[in-house]
């Protein structure tokens, strides 16, 4: 099959179908997956000849991953960082260059894979192709079908850590996933020393303007919320908060659910639910 016609969910797809299909012959543990063996192998799954050859660590400050071809290009090697941090997240880069090769190594030679903080000064095209090796990557180590099969209760941080722990994927890593599925009205952060790194809103609550505008702004944490309050280590079940305190314009008389995990090496984590009623845009966006 030509990577030309698929997509990231269609390749990760057609994989986990073979993945299925071997474990359940094999009596094997289905998750989490071994993406170094299966980058080795992927060229027989779609019958091609130019076979990820190697999959080595490179340590170097900075580096996220890497996957390159020889120069006959009947070869590639994908390299990755184990220093890293978690090895959720060694787990999810090397998944995410093995996406490069199953959708875009015909379109490129090289792929140097940069940190999300990075990811804003490149071109809209590279963004593009980095979403999409992502969109792969979260497939594969999460298929939606038994990620949906997790999701036993209302939604919490202990449930998104088991499903972080089942898919050897990051806590971040599983709540996006969860918000890219989810209809409820939920917003990601993640913030340090007072201030927001990076939010993610699923599409109901950027619908409903509860989103945070990161690229543009230094948006700081806002007092009142469980996110500022130092004496508070970790909500994993969440608390009522005013939706005021986060969102100026939400109506005052409402409350969302925040809850919160902080760690010394990686920040603040922080999932703020809302209610379904609500809507955060200024009066003035309607008048």
């Amino acid at each position: 099959m030509s990577s030309i016609n698929l997509t990231g969910p269609k390749a990760a797809n057609q994989i986990n179908k073979l993945l299925m299909a071997f474990t359940e012959a094999h009596h094997t543990s289905r998750f989490p997956v071994d993406v170094a063996q299966l980058a080795v192998d992927c060229h027989e799954i779609f019958g091609w000849k130019d076979p990820i050859a190697e999959v080595r660590s490179a340590n170097i400050p900075g580096f996220e991953g890497c996957l390159f071809p020889n120069d006959e290009k009947s070869k590639w090697l994908l390299l990755f960082n184990e220093q890293l941090g978690a090895l959720g997240r060694v787990r999810f880069t090397q998944a995410h260059e093995l996406g490069h090769y199953v959708l875009h190594r015909k379109t490129q030679d090289l792929f140097q894979c940069a940190s999300a903080a990075d990811m804003r000064n490149l071109s809209k095209d590279v963004q593009n192709i980095e979403h999409q090796a992502d969109e792969f990557a979260s497939f594969l180590l999460m298929p939606l079908d038994d990620f949906r099969k997790q999701l036993t209760s209302d939604i919490n941080l202990d449930l998104i850590a088991h499903c972080a722990n089942r898919y050897g994927v990051s806590l971040t890593a599983a709540a996006l996933k969860w918000l890219s599925q989810t209809t409820q009205k939920a917003v990601l952060i993640v913030s340090s020393d007072g201030f927001i790194n990076w939010s993610w809103s699923s599409d109901t609550a950027t619908k409903a303007g509860a989103f945070f505008k990161t690229r543009s702004a230094t948006i700081e944490v806002p007092s009142g919320s469980l996110a500022a309050d130092v004496s508070v280590q970790h909500e994993r079940s969440g608390k009522n908060v005013r939706m005021s305190v986060w969102f100026p314009h939400a109506d005052p008389g409402l409350s969302l659910t925040e809850m919160k995990i902080s760690s010394e090496r990686y920040g603040v984590f922080t999932l703020l639910l809302l209610p379904s009623i609500a809507n955060v845009w200024p009066t003035s966006r309607f008048a």
